[in-house]
């Protein structure tokens, strides 16, 4: 990896004060998407199938910096900043999960990909069940990741004891308007530390250096209003996946894969009744942020999943 603060500038970065980050044997590109311009970090084989990879609150697309590698040697591998993250645009949209959704799907398609295989984690997940219900027939294949999934994963209602609450207090606590900018602004470190630190199975998974650098992303030029409007159009995003559930099910293959200590248990067990053929994993000690905790469990697992129909 390069040093961030040394990278070279490319030119129509919307967030072009923030850091870059370079992972080995990828290259970053920008696709403008249906209005709205995303941020892609590219590599493996060209000529293979293509999987594209979301991240969730409060990463990018460096989340996914440990598996990558590991997928390069049999797919073409496209990590992507969804709006509001790291490099891509913050744009004043409605940030439900379908809206987001087709900008994710404008801007692999905007990239020559026309079929792919998708894996996603935490509001990454939230945004490919519904990128899954609006383009079945160009998906092959659809990982998700520990994902309170609105309408679908997500619980109606928070839990009291102090046990479990910590998991999913945050869900209200976005929702309030103006309070968490307001108690969050300059405070974007503490925040996110403690979602790294505490929701993952060791606290020693993340350094100082990668708690900087998405607080950084998250302080960055309207970051933390895009992503607070995830969680605040939520229940848009819940109202439109059973709408489309309505007329259809998921036809995609599906994998849920679940950490030992994570917040879903089983996310295929949560999601079967959506999808007409859905398997699970558990991948043993993990808490939230499988990637970056197990990332040769995930790697190996979505090695297997996502060639089986190949």
């Amino acid at each position: 990896m390069s040093d961030p603060a040394r990278t070279p500038r490319p030119p129509g970065d919307p967030v072009p004060d923030l850091p870059l980050p370079d992972l080995a044997g990828f290259t970053h590109r920008w696709a403008d998407a249906d209005g709205v311009r995303l941020h892609a970090v590219e590599g493996g084989r060209p000529d293979g199938p293509a999987v594209v990879l979301l991240a969730g609150f409060p990463q990018t697309w460096w989340a996914w910096r440990k598996v990558m590698p590991d997928l390069a040697g049999r797919f073409r591998v496209i990590a992507i900043d969804l709006p509001g993250q790291g490099h891509s645009a913050r744009p004043d949209i409605s940030y439900d999960t379908h809206t987001v959704a087709a900008h994710v799907h404008a801007a692999v398609e905007a990239l020559g990909v026309s079929a792919y295989r998708l894996a996603a984690h935490d509001i990454g997940a939230w945004v490919a069940f519904s990128l899954a219900l609006k383009y079945p027939g160009e998906l092959r294949g659809l990982a998700l990741l520990d994902a309170g999934i609105p309408g679908i994963t997500l619980p109606d209602a928070i839990p009291t004891d102090p046990e479990r609450a910590w998991k999913t207090w945050h869900f209200a606590f976005h929702l309030v308007p103006d309070l968490p900018e307001t108690l969050l602004a300059g405070r974007e470190r503490e925040y996110v530390g403690w979602f790294l630190k505490a929701k993952a199975r060791s606290a020693g998974t993340f350094d100082d250096t990668e708690i900087e650098q998405y607080a950084a992303s998250l302080a960055a030029d309207g970051g933390l209003r895009a992503s607070l409007a995830y969680y605040r159009d939520a229940a848009e995003s819940a109202r439109k996946n059973h709408e489309a559930l309505a007329r259809q099910r998921l036809s995609v293959p599906v994998l849920g894969i679940s950490g030992s200590h994570g917040s879903v248990p089983d996310m295929a067990a949560s999601v079967r009744p959506w999808a007409d053929h859905a398997t699970g994993v558990v991948v043993p000690d993990a808490g939230h942020f499988i990637p970056d905790e197990q990332p040769a469990a995930v790697a190996a697992a979505l090695n297997g999943f996502l060639t089986e129909d190949d």
